[in-house]
């Protein structure tokens, strides 16, 4: 919560809401030590899939050199397949097969996540969304390529695939992990209520996860026409575009988002930036 201590400080007086689960602490005392007050609501958080087989299969099939290339759209999922690797006593075999293949990212998570392996990525998506990485492909003969796609959560992303498809190539998919609620619905409910009460005057959202568990719980308690609402009458903050596409999806504007680099430290400069001009 925000004291005395932050007056004057380019935050001070704002509440804003903090989704995030995973790095709350961190996000929380950067904007804390700004002056802001926080409204900490965690909404998800990210599990290994509990399909841990079809995992092993497809590594099974990547490590004996089933694939030409490899779409990875998550920094997480590229490190729950390491990990899962490890246990299954084949994480060698997989950092030489993922070697071997061509890489492209859809942004900078996952090239950070290539680098842990000591790997760099091949191709890199014109922007960090699905449609970037299809413009970036329609460059590429991908006729009688098999393609490995690393998802997101458990979304199928049929167009992706579908594009791939169309392209001439196989498509291997892999799920490594899941979302999974995090907070429970009454603290959800909460966090809705509140929003629409205008109690807050921002909100910092840094996965799509996060839009879709707000929306979801919105709707079930018949609010959500309020949440949008209310929602585009604050200050919205978005890590990056993914997480800004999501909340086009229900007509919420974005008024924050870093330019270029995607992460919470980012995010946070570009709110004080916005806040200063």
């Amino acid at each position: 919560m925000a004291d005395e201590t932050v007056e004057g400080e380019p935050l001070a007086g704002l509440r804003i809401a903090l989704p995030e689960t995973r790095q709350l602490d961190v996000l929380a005392q950067m904007v804390e030590r700004r002056g802001a007050e926080t409204w900490r609501c965690p909404l998800v958080s990210i599990l290994d899939t509990p399909d841990q087989e079809a995992v092993r299969a497809w590594l099974g099939r990547f490590n004996a050199g089933a694939m030409d290339d490899l779409i990875l759209l998550t920094g997480e999922g590229l490190r729950r397949l390491s990990a899962a690797a490890e246990r299954e006593g084949c994480h060698e075999a997989f950092v030489t097969a993922l070697a071997g293949v061509r890489k492209i990212t859809r942004g900078p998570k996952p090239v950070n996540a290539l680098r842990e392996l000591g790997l760099k990525n091949d191709l890199t998506a014109d922007e960090a969304t699905t449609d970037g990485v299809i413009a970036t492909l329609r460059e590429q003969d991908l006729d009688g390529r098999t393609v490995g796609v690393q998802l997101y959560g458990e979304e199928p992303n049929e167009k992706l695939t579908g594009f791939l498809r169309q392209e001439g190539a196989e498509v291997d998919t892999v799920a490594p992990y899941v979302y999974a609620d995090e907070s429970n619905r009454e603290q959800v409910e909460a966090l809705a209520q509140g929003l629409v009460r205008g109690e807050l005057d921002a909100i910092a959202f840094t996965s799509q996860a996060q839009v879709k568990r707000l929306m979801d719980v919105a709707k079930g308690i018949g609010m959500q026409s309020a949440v949008v609402e209310a929602l585009n009458r604050l200050l919205v903050v978005a890590v990056g575009p993914i997480v800004a596409d999501r909340l086009a999806q229900y007509s919420v504007g974005v008024d924050v988002m870093p330019e270029e680099s995607w992460f919470m430290k980012p995010m946070v400069r570009a709110l004080i930036e916005r806040l200063a001009a």
